[in-house]
Order: structure tokens, then C-alpha cells, then sequence
């Protein structure tokens, strides 16, 4: 409870924009961090769709161990993990109460409990490989493996200003706050304060909207006058920014790895 304390405290605008950037920028020491992006889109090709085809509760156990494995060896914010454990639950949770409120009975527990396992092992994959990758490196490797120019450096762009969305919709938040009156009486259970935020957080919307049209038109005029458009089609260019991606000793080395244990896993699933 004291864990679940701490972070309910530090979930804030300015601690998620800390968290974002440190999940973008500073997992660049790691091991699966130096992996080539072809290699860990394959990985995550399997462990991103095949939970949906498997059945076999030792394999599915075996593939969620394997992704908490990765996890950890990604040393990802504890705050995204504690987003994700919560909104498993949550699922789970209301899963579990629909069925039981619509005639259901205690044996719903163990399908829902597969179908948890499978969100996990999808959700832990994904962090695994994305919090692995900067936005250059995202947009590089998304080139790579067929993805249009236009749309990769549109997702390593949106990936970029995240942060920046963030920031400036807690600057808008707080404007609001500043010009604003707060109701005088808190309420049953505080519910007038809790409805004069929910006003605000809504509001603070339309301005944030505005502001990203006006500033994704501008890097559009400007990419535009570079002649970015010809850029994205240019094969020399495409062979230019594909040049950094080597696919090493480590990626083969990791892959080899990865069958090897999803191949006992499989042999161990038979007994």
C-alpha cells in the first residue's frame, strides 16, 4: 500500500513528462537498447500476435516470464509499469463483475486469468521494444522493414512531442486555474471540486488543439521548403539513413536465444 501511496503522488503532468522523456531518451545503455531495430520487430512480432492463437497455459506463463525478463533488462520507469499493472486489473476487474452481474459463476476466473496473461504478455513486449527505441532509431528501423518515409518520421515526430504536448497543456491547465474560481462549498465526498477540475482538464483541451494544428503546420511548411517531400521517395536518401543499422553477434545471439526457449517451452507445453 505504501508503494501504490508513492506513486498515486507522483502522478502528476510534470513527473509523466519526466517519465515519457527518460523511456525515450535515457534507455540507450542497455542491452536490448543496442539491438538492431529489424531483429526486436521480428521478436516483437511474435510475442505481439501469436498469444492470441495460443491456448497452452505453460506456454503462455512461459511467454509472460520471458517478457517480464525483457522488461527488467529494459529498465523501464516504474510508473509506466504501474499504469500497466493498474489498468490490467481494472480490466480484469470489470470483466470479472459483468459476467458474475449477468448470471455467471466463480469458473469465469481462470478464462479471464488467460486473458489477462495474454494483455500482459502483448503489453510487456511492447514496452520491451519501444521504450528500447529512441524516435530516431524508431523511424529508422520503421524505414527499414518497408514502413513510407512520411509515416515513420510522422510517428518519430508525434514520439518527439509528446513532452512538449504535455507541458504545454499543464501551462494551459494551470492558466485556467489562475483565472478561474474555485467553488466554495467542497461538496459530498468533495464531488463540486471534482467536477470544477473535470471542467477545467476539458476545457484545457480545445486551446492545446489549436496550438498543435498551428505548430504541425509549421513543420510542415518548413519540411515542405526543404524539399523533404522528394526526400522521402529519394532512394539514395533512404540507403543514407539505413546505413547505421548492422545486424551483429548480440542480435543473432538474442534471437538464437529467444527459439531456443520458446522451443523448450513448447516441448515442456507436450508433458
Amino acid at each position: 500500500m505504501d508503494y501504490v501511496k508513492s506513486m498515486i503522488d507522483k502522478l502528476n503532468v510534470e513527473q509523466i513528462k519526466i517519465e515519457l522523456m527518460n523511456t525515450a531518451y535515457a534507455n540507450d545503455g542497455t542491452f536490448i537498447a543496442r539491438l538492431d531495430p529489424r531483429i526486436l520487430f521480428i521478436w516483437y512480432g511474435f510475442f505481439g500476435i501469436t498469444p492470441w492463437f495460443i491456448h497452452n497455459e505453460v506456454v503462455l506463463f512461459g511467454m509472460l516470464a520471458a517478457t517480464i525478463v525483457t522488461t527488467i533488462m529494459t529498465k523501464v520507469s516504474k510508473l509506466i509499469l504501474f499504469i500497466l499493472i493498474l489498468g490490467l486489473l481494472g480490466q480484469g476487474g470489470y470483466l470479472l463483475i459483468a459476467s458474475l452481474f449477468f448470471g455467471g459463476d466463480i469458473a469465469v476466473l481462470q478464462p479471464l486469468l488467460m486473458l489477462t496473461v495474454k494483455l500482459a504478455v502483448i503489453s510487456l513486449a511492447s514496452i520491451t521494444v519501444f521504450s528500447s527505441m529512441g524516435p530516431e532509431k524508431l523511424s529508422v528501423g520503421l524505414l527499414s522493414i518497408g514502413v513510407p518515409g512520411q509515416v515513420s518520421f510522422s510517428i518519430s515526430y508525434g514520439y518527439r512531442m509528446l513532452p512538449l504536448l504535455l507541458e504545454e497543456y499543464n501551462h494551459v491547465f494551470m492558466s485556467y486555474r489562475l483565472r478561474g474560481r474555485a467553488p466554495d462549498k467542497k461538496g459530498f465526498l468533495y464531488w463540486r471540486y471534482a467536477a470544477y477540475f473535470i471542467k477545467l482538464a476539458v476545457l484545457s483541451f480545445y486551446p492545446l488543439l489549436l496550438s498543435t494544428a498551428k505548430r504541425a503546420r509549421t513543420t510542415i511548411e518548413a519540411l515542405e521548403t526543404k524539399g523533404s517531400k522528394n526526400a522521402f521517395k529519394d532512394p539514395a536518401v533512404k540507403k543514407l539513413k539505413l546505413s547505421s543499422l548492422r545486424i551483429g553477434r548480440n542480435d543473432y545471439a538474442f534471437l538464437a536465444v529467444s527459439v531456443l526457449y520458446m522451443a523448450i517451452i513448447f516441448t515442456a507445453s507436450n508433458y
